[in-house]
């Protein structure tokens, strides 16, 4: 079976990702990169600083693979503090 078709097996979870990083203007850029690399398109995007930090939420309907690594490349984007996730259990898109 090709890695597409196992992908298209997988189950889709709304994933919402939440990371603290230092307030610095190219932040939001970064923390978006990983999401376009693995081919995703954030649902929504929300971002907020007090005093040097930046905190931010971003949701996507994504299978636990993509989210892992879209976790990983989070963790070691410059600046970030910490990442945390959750998700639910969303059905599947209509081909």
């Amino acid at each position: 079976m090709s890695s597409s078709l196992a992908a298209d097996a997988a189950p889709l979870a709304q994933v919402r990702f939440f990371l603290d990083a230092e307030a610095d203007p190219g932040l939001l850029p970064r923390v978006l990169l990983p999401f376009a690399r693995h081919g995703l398109t954030p649902d929504r995007m929300w971002s907020h600083r007090s005093d040097a930090t930046m905190h931010v939420e971003i949701a996507v309907e994504a299978t636990e693979e993509e989210a892992a690594l879209v976790e990983g490349s989070l963790r070691r984007t410059v600046s970030v503090r910490r990442v945390s996730r959750g998700a639910d259990l969303v059905a599947r898109r209509a081909a």
